[in-house]
């Protein structure tokens, strides 16, 4: 359990390689688990355009929450967001630095989602047989309204049989496919050239701006992840603390019961200089409490000279 902690933590680090392959392997997730869902439509016509657009757009959610809860920054951001102003400025750049790498990140593993499901086009000839005009195929055009619309939905299903000798069900998947593709490959271009756009044009702005906001944003996860390591080595030694007064307080009664115990000062010598100077649980909250609500200025230079 400890090394699968370890290496949950390892994976919410702030480097931005590891990052990047948790990313990498969320769209690869996304493209397996596609490859691998069994496509059913309905093939009916309330609950075509349902299932369909279901299948395209509630999995890049899923993946999207996903993405956000693997990135570390994500809750640093809150926090840094939502923290009160105390001794130190919140930078507004910083923040939005912070949310866009995240956004950017998250939206890799959906985008994908979507791009393929489009690519594929089973989705979109679920989700709009019905909506197809009939006067542009030819098997329609002796039926009536109601029938049209069930031979509509019908068309995904080629194994059924009302379709299954109808000479326009292909003429209409191969209609709905040719939008669903030409949708996807303009999507995927449009993201391309926008990639384009923002590696060429980000020389012609500030560069020590995006520098300044990126440095900060690493420092700000690195400051809270140093001082939750902080705290958990002061929890462990103050519990330390208590259970060797515990048992201090308890030698009496332990030599009633035959206890073998250690000469005192035996086994305890150094550990008075591991421990801290905050050995009371007021003292912990007040110094909590001050941690979140007067956030220490980022100038040190004061004590260095003390």
């Amino acid at each position: 359990m400890d090394r699968f902690r370890m290496i949950f933590q390892y994976f919410q680090s702030n480097s931005e390689s590891v990052m990047n392959g948790i990313c990498g392997l969320l769209a690869l997730a996304s493209v397996k688990m596609y490859t691998c869902f069994d496509f059913s439509c309905p093939c009916l016509p309330r609950y075509n355009m349902a299932y369909g657009l279901g299948i395209m757009f509630v999995p890049p959610i899923a993946l999207f929450l996903c993405g956000l809860i693997l990135n570390r920054q994500s809750l640093v951001m809150l926090e840094e967001w939502r923290r009160p102003q105390g001794c130190r400025k919140k930078d507004l750049s910083v923040i939005r630095y912070m949310c866009s790498s995240i956004m950017q990140r998250a939206m890799i593993a959906p985008v994908i989602w979507i791009i393929v499901t489009l690519l594929d086009g089973k989705c979109l000839i679920c989700a709009f047989s019905s909506s197809v005009d009939p006067e542009k195929f030819v098997g329609f055009a002796n039926t009536s309204l109601v029938q049209v619309q069930q031979l509509l939905a019908k068309v995904p299903c080629k194994d059924d049989e009302l379709m299954r000798n109808n000479t326009s069900r292909k003429a209409v998947s191969r209609y709905l496919r040719c939008w669903s593709q030409a949708l996807g490959w303009s999507i995927l271009l449009i993201l391309i050239i926008a990639a384009f756009l923002a590696c060429w044009l980000r020389p012609c702005f500030n560069q020590v701006t995006l520098l300044q906001a990126r440095h900060w944003s690493n420092y700000i996860d690195i400051e809270q992840k140093i001082f939750e390591e902080t705290c958990c080595e002061h929890s462990r030694l103050f519990a330390h603390k208590c259970i060797l007064h515990f048992f201090e307080s308890m030698r009496q009664e332990m030599k009633l019961h035959s206890f073998s115990l250690p000469r005192e000062g035996e086994g305890t010598e150094g550990e008075e200089n591991l421990l801290r100077d905050i050995t009371d649980k007021d003292q912990v909250n007040k110094l909590l409490k001050m941690w979140y609500y007067e956030k220490p200025p980022l100038n040190v230079s004061q004590t260095t000279q003390r």
